[in-house]
């Protein structure tokens, strides 16, 4: 095989909650707020005995508020009477003595008194303080309307809502309905609907999101930290590839290795020259790799996990260097050597179309995401697009590509995403025509797209994988080292259970694995005897990987407690449990 650097690059790198609020009444007032003026209640930073004390080893989780968090759980439990107690005992109430002044007037629908009480918070942002009162002011203008009161809601508009000065064009839609005031619903120019007055409860909770949480206790706020935290101890377990039925908070959620394939369970010896590339259909159902023999295969996967060969594709002259499953894995395109495309049906094996460009090469190829046209890289390092049938649609001429086979198109169908030069990959829409670029300090030798088309893994020269973020302005967020690159294009891969991991392929013969948040490998894979060109991961089974070699062999990678299986004659591979040869 020759180096990346000839002038001529070698065929195989062609270069290189809502709960319920609490009942205000089973709450403690330290004050009765009925028995005091609103000057009385005006709210100032809530202070408790205690105010700055701390709980907890780390000295971070304020007594006060924490108090109040379990307090509102309480509440929102159903637990009243020990809700009330804990307020009682502590001396830290839930809402200062306004705060629940407030929270009564809206559930009691007074609406003058609810704007004044909420003016004596003490809210520093007059902009909040507006925006509450909007809201306010918006459930009495429909529950006037409501009540036939039309010239009091028309009074409500004019005198009090317009004047805030807010949301001009919400006064304008709520005009409408002092015009139709039997319609329950009318639409909005957003085209949204204007809907009549909510509940008292459901404006309470919509205030509650409005207002700072240092004033009303978000609900639910116990609940959603726990949450959180089970989120991010799930984040941070460096093995986590299984979905999980029950977490318990009785104990930290820890995952084991074994739940990484690390095991040879199949090796496939079809092909008879080294395995360039291989990639599982979108639904995990197949496999298609191709080879310096020409070949493409098609592998079926059994519900047992076997392979077996359901389709050998011939027809290429030269060795096969990229391949792409259609939308609905129904189809496939296969493309040689800086030779032709093919397009193949997948059930019964015929090639249906064959695409070229006179006196030039394709070296890539890819769907756009409705499966009706496809895209490829040519020689003269131009990107092309033809219908199924042939016809070109479009050619964006320049330096769109170099001879790297590798081109991406985001499932939305607004990117194409291609290495424009040497260090450099573009993303450009080809409906917007708005440009993108990423630039690395080394040469790229390979990409990959996440599904969810926010990430790029992309493979350079100095033997370092890095990660980038590419919605918004692309960032770099993550690299990845330890396989070895010198010689070859090695390709890499996202994986696993939500796409945790990132998987590649290495000269030294074997399959590295990088848990994608923390960047620390996880897993090395040895049973290979040749250079490990590529990797899939199955987007189904995230147990499952498969591994291509210039040993002229597939590897299938699974659990370690799978116990080995008895050799299929229908099954084309050798079946190991432990990795070796």
């Amino acid at each position: 095989m020759g180096r990346a650097e000839d002038d001529e690059p070698p065929p195989k790198r062609v270069k290189v909650s809502s709960g319920k609020l609490g009942d205000l009444s089973k709450s403690t007032l330290l004050t009765d707020p009925a028995s005091c003026s609103l000057n009385d209640l005006m709210a100032h930073p809530l202070v408790c005995q205690g105010d700055d004390e701390v709980v907890g080893a780390k000295g971070v989780v304020k007594k006060v508020e924490f108090v109040r968090i379990i307090a509102e759980a309480l509440y929102s439990l159903g637990y009243n009477k020990a809700g009330a107690r804990l307020e009682e005992e502590s001396g830290i109430p839930l809402q200062s003595a306004v705060v629940k002044l407030f929270m009564q007037k809206i559930l009691d629908g007074k609406w003058d008194e609810s704007v004044a009480t909420l003016h004596n918070i003490g809210l520093m942002d007059e902009k909040i303080v507006k925006l509450a009162s909007f809201e306010i002011l918006e459930q009495k203008f429909f529950e006037l309307l409501d009540g036939k009161k039309v010239m009091d809601a028309l009074k409500t508009l004019r005198t009090e809502l317009g004047p805030l000065c807010i949301n001009n064009a919400r006064v304008r839609e709520l005009s409408l309905c002092i015009l139709s005031p039997s319609q329950q619903v009318l639409t909005r120019m957003s085209g949204q609907d204007v809907v009549r007055p909510k509940s008292r409860t459901k404006l309470l909770e919509e205030l509650q999101k409005l207002l700072p949480p240092t004033v009303i206790i978000r609900e639910q706020r116990l609940i959603h930290l726990v949450e959180q935290a089970l989120d991010l101890q799930l984040d941070a377990c460096r093995f986590h590839n299984s979905l999980v039925g029950e977490m318990s908070l009785l104990t930290d959620h820890q995952c084991g290795r074994d739940q990484i394939p690390s095991r040879t369970l199949q090796i496939l010896q079809d092909h008879s020259d080294e395995v360039w590339f291989l990639q599982f259909s979108h639904d995990g159902k197949y496999l298609a790799s191709s080879a310096a023999d020409c070949l493409v295969i098609i592998w079926e996967v059994k519900l047992d996990g076997l392979f077996c060969v359901k389709h050998r594709f011939s027809g290429h002259q030269k060795p096969v260097s990229y391949i792409s499953w259609s939308p609905d894995d129904h189809q496939l395109l296969t493309c040689g050597v800086e030779e032709v495309v093919r397009r193949w049906d997948v059930e019964s094996g015929e090639c249906i179309h064959i695409y070229e460009k006179n006196g030039l090469g394709l070296i890539s190829c890819g769907w756009a995401p409705d499966g009706n046209r496809i895209l490829c890289g040519v020689t003269d390092k131009s990107i092309s697009m033809w219908d199924l049938e042939g016809k070109e649609l479009e050619c964006w001429k320049g330096h769109r590509t170099i001879r790297i086979s590798d081109l991406g198109i985001t499932s939305d169908g607004k990117h194409v995403v291609s290495v424009c030069k040497d260090n450099m990959i573009l993303l450009f829409g080809w409906e917007s025509k708005a440009e993108k670029v990423i630039q690395e300090d080394q040469t790229i030798t390979s990409f990959v797209l996440s599904t969810d088309n926010k990430y790029l893994l992309v493979s350079l020269w100095n033997q370092e994988i890095h990660l980038w973020d590419i919605e918004g302005t692309a960032k770099l967020i993550s690299k990845y080292n330890g396989h070895k690159r010198s010689r070859f294009v090695i390709r890499s891969c996202f994986g696993g259970l939500n796409q945790a991991f990132i998987a590649s392929g290495s000269e030294d013969s074997q399959v590295y694995m990088w848990h994608i948040s923390s960047g620390e490998l996880v897993e090395t894979l040895a049973g290979h005897s040749g250079t490990v060109n590529c990797v899939s991961w199955n987007p189904a089974d995230p147990h499952m990987l498969a591994s291509a070699s210039d040993d002229h062999t597939i590897r299938i990678w699974g659990l370690n407690q799978v116990k080995m299986k008895h050799t299929d004659t229908t099954s084309n591979g050798v079946h190991y449990c432990n990795g070796g040869t």
